[in-house]
């Protein structure tokens, strides 16, 4: 019931100035050391300039301790909460995470001002505070952007959905958890399709950054016929005391490849030198491949993760390769595959040949080029060495 005390503070003052009295702000909070905060986060500010009083209203809160909340995370229904506190008590609580704390305050007419406070008290209410959250186009920016872009008359969606964004959800995403290296390369395996859209700046300021930087270029009409920048200063309140992601995603092609190519090299050298740990490290892969299949599948079938649907990477990791397991395990006493096998093995390396041909054909979107250079060599050692007794 915390959000109550704030509401309760947020009408001392607040709730109940004139719109004339209000400033408006987006405040900026930099990424965090947690994967959960590894995209930042940010609040809309309302500043009383006559008592001082400053609330700070964002969309970003979620309970571990809510029932089943696990399960529908893995299903992808994320409920979250908007939420208001004093400034002073957010901007502390970043400050001492050593997260950066940046300030832009917005020129705002008196009549937006108002309308912006009435909405976000509005949905303040406990029957409004609540939403399903969305990684890519529902989150806590979004959010913000969105009842800023209202409170503008649509000003900002307008300008910024007729610019290019800079990079894809998936770019992004692989960026920003660089620092969490396993966590990255999960994620970027799971991402279908819908990762790979080219965005518009509207599009891609679902990142507090990006929306950070996208307001300095906005113009609105200054009510004399011309236009003048929405911004009217930014502030760095609190600098950065944390690693700071990278500017660009990096290029998984180059790792992944080296690692399918050592790792297919040393399926090929066990078969001949030491067949048990041939059978250990086949086994090893073909587990992976058939678990990360499972949950390829179903996320596509059974959540609402929409960017992890249509996955082209359960060409290359699926079910099939469970079937494999006593093969593999046979051949360490020097039995063949028996007929049924070859065609399973043939099956899954035809799978993987379309997985390359997807990317031959015009107006393929997934970008999962990383994950057929770590593949392909593994698939084509353990076909070899499963019909090596042929």
């Amino acid at each position: 019931m915390a959000w109550l005390l704030c509401a309760s503070s947020a009408r001392a003052s607040v709730a109940n100035a004139p719109g004339a009295n209000l400033q408006v702000s987006l405040i900026t909070y930099g990424p965090g050391e947690t994967y959960w905060e590894r995209f930042g986060h940010d609040a809309i500010e309302l500043r009383d300039s006559a008592s001082g009083e400053a609330i700070s209203f964002n969309y970003g809160v979620f309970d571990f301790n809510e029932a089943n909340f696990f399960l529908n995370f893995a299903r992808g229904r994320m409920h979250y909460l908007m939420d208001a506190a004093p400034s002073n008590l957010d901007e502390s609580y970043y400050v001492e995470a050593g997260r950066s704390v940046t300030r832009q305050s917005l020129a705002m007419t008196v009549e937006q001002a108002g309308a912006l406070r009435d909405f976000l008290l509005w949905n303040l209410r406990p029957e409004n505070a609540g939403y399903n959250y969305d990684y890519y186009v529902d989150n806590c920016t979004t959010r913000v952007r969105d009842a800023l872009n209202n409170a503008l008359g649509g000003v900002l969606k307008t300008q910024l959905g007729a610019r290019a964004g800079g990079m894809t959800f998936r770019q992004q995403t692989a960026r920003l958890m660089s620092a969490q290296t396993w966590l990255m390369l999960v994620m970027d395996l799971g991402l279908g399709p819908y990762a790979d859209q080219p965005l518009s700046a509207w599009q891609e300021s679902f990142l507090p950054e990006v929306l950070q930087l996208q307001l300095r270029e906005v113009r609105i009409d200054n009510g004399h016929g011309g236009l003048q920048p929405l911004l009217q200063s930014e502030q760095l309140v609190s600098p950065n005391r944390l690693d700071v992601p990278p500017a660009a995603a990096p290029d998984l092609r180059l790792p992944l490849g080296l690692a399918g190519l050592s790792l297919g090299a040393l399926i090929v050298l066990t078969r001949r030198w030491w067949p048990i740990g041939h059978v250990l490290l086949g086994t090893l892969y073909l587990l992976c491949a058939g678990i990360i299949g499972l949950v390829l599948l179903t996320l596509w079938t059974l959540t609402t993760h929409h960017s992890a649907w249509n996955n082209a990477n359960l060409l290359l990791f699926n079910p099939l390769a469970f079937l494999l397991l006593p093969t593999l395990w046979r051949s360490r006493r020097g039995l063949a595959a028996s007929r049924f096998m070859d065609g399973v093995i043939a099956l899954q390396l035809l799978a993987s040949m379309v997985a390359v041909l997807l990317h031959l054909l015009p107006g393929t979107v997934q970008q999962n080029q990383p994950w057929l250079l770590f593949a392909l060599p593994c698939w084509l050692a353990l076909a070899w060495s499963l019909r090596r007794n042929r």
